[in-house]
């Protein structure tokens, strides 16, 4: 008998009340805007493949977990017929579910198979990568340290790959207390989405216990993450404000509004909507920075900086420090249409513009 499928709780997208007030701060008002900012070629492919199961197959589509960390993205899926779950055994038998792009462990493929789901994986690639490396590495009877927060469905993913072998380090602070059984067979590996900051310091300190740590043979913080980082460095000390666009479970957009701050922004506060602006943050304010998490559609920018062009910061400078041209081929199960012929999204999501 099938349980019955949980909704997740996805809160109410938000209409605009009222304008913010255009108050004179005593001199010209201007806008720094991030770029690259939102949506990166994980997110992208992931969202694509929502709504291609859904052209495809018909509603519902069940997806475990949120597909991105953004409320405005799920909503907008649920409202097409997606149905986000908790844990796949809430999905009927032999429904279609799709895996988010933070990945799954194989004990929930296993479970999906049990009970005759037809999965459709929209794992980031760049997540899988790291999953390869955690098999590999445990293979290779290495103690594996994973850098990333827990709870985290990326790294509860990861460490499900290689439970015996993982251990999550949790800060730079949890590094000094981090115990191991062999310091000589001891590799790192990270959360994509972290703050490379933070994770440098996390690593060094690590390194200082364990002189024979072991680094991964790439980088697993991933382009996106990095360059949306560097985008908001470049602009954060002339900014009396950065507002950054994305949710609260959006791991890189929180770290977005740190990085701010850390890089001399005077305020640094995060939003989902535009309507989520405070007059009070604009207080003496001429100059503003205005980025988004990886999982933010532009869509919801323009809406922040409409409001901020109503309180007089309609002078808008985009300050881009990287161009990005990547994109991912869909889930292999998408690529066609029912008659068999490739989508035209197939090798790479929605495109670029």
């Amino acid at each position: 008998m099938s349980t019955p499928a949980v909704r997740l709780p996805v809160p109410r997208v938000p209409g605009r009340h009222g304008r913010l007030q255009d108050i004179p701060v005593g001199a010209a008002k201007r806008v720094l805007l991030a770029a690259p900012r939102g949506y990166c070629a994980g997110v992208d492919r992931a969202v694509v493949a929502v709504e291609k199961a859904l052209e495809r197959f018909g509603a519902p589509v069940y997806v475990r977990k949120q597909i991105v960390h953004n409320v405005h993205v799920v909503r907008e899926l649920e409202e097409r017929g997606a149905v986000f779950v908790d844990e796949v055994d809430a999905v009927p038998e032999g429904a279609h579910v799709v895996f988010s792009a933070h990945g799954v462990s194989p004990a929930v493929v296993s479970a999906a198979s049990d009970r005759g789901l037809q999965a459709i994986d929209a794992t980031c690639p760049l997540v899988t990568k790291v999953h390869r490396e955690a098999v590999r590495f445990a293979r290779d009877d290495r103690e594996i340290l994973l850098i990333g927060h827990e709870g985290h469905e990326e790294v509860e993913g990861t460490a499900g790959e290689a439970p015996e072998h993982i251990t999550i380090v949790t800060s730079p602070e949890h590094a000094d207390t981090v115990e191991v059984r062999d310091p000589s067979r001891v590799v790192w590996l990270s959360q994509t989405t972290l703050s490379v900051d933070e994770t440098m310091e996390t690593v060094r300190r690590l390194r200082v216990r364990f002189p024979e740590l072991q680094d991964p043979p790439s980088d697993d913080i991933c382009y996106a993450t990095q360059n949306r980082q560097v985008a908001i460095k470049k602009i954060a000390a002339e900014t009396d404000l950065v507002i950054v666009v994305g949710s609260a479970n959006s791991s890189n957009s929180v770290r977005l509004v740190e990085v701010a701050l850390e890089y001399g922004a005077r305020a640094a506060h995060r939003v989902d909507y535009a309507d989520e602006i405070r007059q009070e943050w604009l207080d003496g304010v001429r100059t503003v920075g205005v980025t988004s998490g990886a999982s933010v559609p532009e869509v919801l920018v323009q809406q922040v900086l409409a409001s901020l062009a109503d309180a007089g910061y309609a002078d808008v400078d985009e300050v881009r420090t990287a161009e990005e041209d990547l994109m991912f081929s869909l889930p292999k199960e998408l690529r066609t249409d029912a008659a068999g012929k490739q989508d035209a999204r197939a090798r790479g999501g929605r495109g670029r513009s």
